[in-house]
């Protein structure tokens, strides 16, 4: 046992370990917070902040997501509640793609968005609303636009890519990129009370399916508007989802797509 590993288990409290322990053990041996939490994880300690996941999560499941990488693409109204929930979920490295800046018509929706914020990086923001929020986890943020071009760099050694994006052919393109990678697309798309889920498996193009050959950059969207709960609810299925693909746990939106219907609270499941 390593003086970490004894400073760990003295440390915790019934199996928990306390932030301000794990930050004292970051300064005493001179490691990363995030390196702190992987050690700790691996003696079965799990840090206090999980505490609520683990009747769901257990904690050898909590070191599978802290191990894991999640590119998110789009830190607006869907990115930034998926960026959100995956930084308090432990995934321990997040890749945030968005090329844009905030815009005052952002702020009736998009959780990271402020007037503070206006005109400035949304992909920054999600960087710094991470630190604030679950330090020990990596986010990388790129404000760049993903293209064909750029996508294998931007999305190598992700597990899972989360799509957030607002067009549809870049949406498309992302499709084919994951094909490209052999890696799952969780796909959300939102518009007014209205929004679906699918999740994409390699070989299987289901958003060839869902789109087809359309040549509209914007979808439903742009006439319909989005309310501020809208995207919260698509968002909170695309990180069900990509829990489950990283924990291979409980059955996803595998050739399915789930229609929300939030106006008439109804919910229709299409399969393909």
């Amino acid at each position: 046992m390593t003086e970490l590993d004894e400073f760990l288990q003295s440390a915790a409290e019934g199996e928990l370990l306390s932030w301000s322990s794990q930050v004292k053990a970051s300064k005493q041996f001179g490691l990363s917070v995030a390196q702190v939490e992987e050690a700790a994880l691996v003696s079965g300690i799990l840090p206090a902040r999980y505490q609520r996941n683990r009747r769901t999560i257990s904690t050898e499941n909590q070191l599978l997501l802290f191990r894991s990488r999640v590119a998110v693409l789009g830190c607006g109204g869907l990115g930034g509640y998926v960026v959100e929930q995956l930084a308090r979920l432990g995934v321990g490295n997040i890749v945030a793609i968005d090329p844009d800046v905030f815009e005052e018509h952002n702020l009736n929706r998009q959780l990271l968005s402020s007037i503070a914020w206006l005109h400035r990086s949304k992909a920054q923001a999600a960087l710094e609303r991470v630190s604030e929020i679950n330090p020990a986890v990596t986010l990388t943020a790129k404000q760049v636009a993903y293209a064909p071009e750029n996508g294998v760099e931007l999305l190598q050694g992700a597990q899972v890519v989360v799509d957030a994006l607002d067009s549809i052919p870049t949406r498309m393109a992302l499709c084919q990129t994951c094909l490209d990678l052999n890696v799952p697309l969780v796909h959300g798309a939102i518009a007014g009370w209205y929004g679906q889920v699918t999740t994409q498996f390699p070989g299987e193009n289901i958003l060839q399916k869902i789109y087809g050959p359309r040549s509209a950059n914007k979808g439903a969207e742009r006439e319909l508007g989005n309310p501020s709960f809208t995207p919260a609810v698509v968002a909170s299925l695309e990180v069900a989802e990509a829990c489950k693909i990283l924990l291979q746990k409980g059955e996803t939106l595998r050739k399915r797509e789930l229609i929300i219907n939030l106006l008439d609270m109804s919910f229709q499941e299409i399969a393909f």
